[in-house]
């Protein structure tokens, strides 16, 4: 089953048309969605997560309309955003990533178990204790990364979650992102090397796919229109 089928996919936020004619299907574990600022790669990746509702063509996501099956949809898949403040919410480490729990049907013990694992896997669990809000940049990454894998999502959208970060934290995040475990990533991102590691890649400019397809192509493609 393909992981995403977009078919006329249209978006409009305001006046402004965001994407047009947009038709696509994506079956690789990872994709990079690359493109200039303002082309709609994040609107796009928006409207896989649900985020953002098309306004015409359809939508398939995991075997899900979003329109229909938004709560499904949404138990299912992850987001990971460039600025980690606007994911954390709760007083401590511990307390942040058990909240991502919140609506899963669990014992106390068995989230517990599940929070004090995830802390482990990501190398924050010695901060289980510290404030969420004085952590560094890096750590408030991993902290976010943290409270959307420990819901174990199927597909996880990472929007530039790389773009704050001094080189040693971006390797570190990249990491997780592509190497950790059997979900599927959809990652919007201007660091070509990092979409490079990607299985596929989609261009998107001014608001339409131009190129799709196996990652180096797509981002030679890109490169060629950064000369014009």
């Amino acid at each position: 089953m393909s992981a995403v089928v977009f078919r006329e996919v249209g978006v409009r936020l305001g006046d402004t048309e965001v994407l047009r004619e947009v038709s696509l299907t994506l079956s690789a574990r990872t994709v990079a969605v690359v493109g200039d600022n303002g082309s709609g790669k994040s609107t796009l990746a928006r409207v896989v997560g649900g985020l953002v509702t098309a306004t015409s063509g359809s939508v398939e996501v995991l075997g899900l309309d979003p329109r229909r099956n938004a709560a499904d949809l949404r138990r299912r898949v992850a987001f990971v955003f460039s600025n980690p403040d606007t994911q954390i919410v709760m007083p401590t480490v511990a307390e942040d990533v058990a909240f991502s729990l919140r609506g899963h049907r669990l014992s106390r013990a068995a989230k517990a178990e599940r929070v004090a694992e995830a802390l482990r896997r990501f190398g924050i669990d010695t901060l289980a204790d510290r404030s969420s809000h004085d952590l560094s940049g890096g750590q408030k990454q991993l902290l976010a990364l943290c409270g959307a894998f420990v819901r174990e999502p199927e597909l996880v959208i990472a929007d530039e979650p790389t773009a704050y970060l001094d080189a040693r934290n971006a390797r570190r995040i990249a990491g997780h992102l592509l190497d950790g475990g059997d979900h599927r990533l959809l990652l919007v991102t201007h660091d070509l090397d990092l979409a490079a590691r990607c299985e596929a890649a989609v261009l998107v400019t001014d608001g339409r796919v131009t190129a799709v397809g196996e990652t180096a192509p797509v981002i030679a493609s890109y490169e060629e229109s950064l000369r014009c």
